[in-house]
């Protein structure tokens, strides 16, 4: 049996990555962001459950197979290579597609990010969470489009979500104009970008620390039984989603620009030219992003090298 709730999402609700284009700010997008990632994430995962809870939640989503065979393909393969349905702006791009298929260290990355998609379930992940899976007002943020939803990685949620922001980010030159280059547009994108890291860190870990009655069974209280360890674990599994979430992120970035699906961000630049510029320099970050994810430990590292390639 299932049941489907649905609601009636009232205008001025419009789709996140619209806004995105049209240069609309909305000041409470990483609250309520950070705020669904944290809770959905935490509380799904063997931070909050037992292992048996936690198999019984995966037995009960395992069945949505041919979403992930989708997501695996588009994402962690055709881009790889020459895939009947991949396209990209000709000609400018031919040669940028061709360095990603014949780039080694990529496709070494690449294949390590798609065994942890595949193999890794960690939490309930919405699994297609990008600006187009966001609705938004000024006051108001509704997750929608659920259907690729299964147990995974967490960081693909939360790398779906910032690399879309980063695509956003490098589409501005291409929306801007003589009146309004969008210079503090970009400003405040890279900002919400930092803030939508930064408040999931603070909430994820308030969520672990505020429930030590419920501690679920990866980290057990009779053994992580004093602040030194638990700080210790709590460092490493940060950074470690951190960096899985800058992989993905990354994946999801170079899938938009020559793999089968790309983003109203940059397909709405009429001028080819300067569309095939916007998405270089997208394309170029997000190879460097995946090859030295692990090089940076913080997003304002990550924002600061966005910001350097603009």
């Amino acid at each position: 049996m299932a049941l489907f709730a649905m609601r009636y999402l009232e205008p001025p609700h419009i789709i996140l990555r619209k806004g995105l284009i049209a240069g609309v700010e909305y000041p409470l997008l990483a609250e309520h962001i950070s705020d669904y990632m944290a809770k959905t994430l935490f509380h799904t995962s063997l931070l909050y459950l037992s292992t048996t809870e936690h198999k019984a939640e995966i037995a009960r989503f395992c069945s949505n197979v041919e979403m992930c065979r989708l997501t695996e393909q588009v994402i962690f393969s055709d881009p790889y290579m020459l895939a009947p349905n991949n396209h990209w702006t000709s000609p400018y791009l031919d040669e940028d597609a061709k360095l990603v298929r014949e780039d080694n260290q990529l496709k070494m990355e690449v294949a390590e990010l798609k065994s942890k998609f595949c193999e890794k379930t960690q939490a309930l992940i919405h699994g297609d969470l990008h600006t187009g899976s966001v609705m938004v007002t000024s006051s108001s943020t509704q997750v929608i489009d659920p259907e690729f939803a299964f147990y995974g990685p967490m960081g693909f949620d939360i790398g779906a979500f910032i690399g879309n922001l980063i695509l956003a980010f490098f589409s501005q030159d291409g929306h801007g104009n003589y009146e309004n280059q969008r210079q503090d547009y970009k400003q405040w994108i890279v900002k919400l970008i930092e803030e939508t890291w930064n408040l999931f860190e603070v909430k994820f870990i308030s969520l672990w620390n505020a429930n030590t009655e419920h501690c679920g069974d990866a980290y057990l209280e009779a053994i992580y039984n004093n602040p030194e360890v638990r700080l210790l674990v709590q460092q490493k599994y940060i950074k470690d989603l951190f960096h899985d979430s800058l992989g993905f992120g990354a994946a999801k970035m170079i899938r938009r620009i020559v793999g089968v699906a790309h983003v109203e961000d940059f397909e709405s630049i009429e001028d080819a030219s300067k569309r095939s510029e916007c998405e270089r320099r997208a394309l170029n970050f997000a190879k460097m992003l995946m090859k030295e994810r692990r090089n940076f430990h913080t997003i304002s590292q990550v924002v600061q090298a966005v910001q350097g390639k603009s």
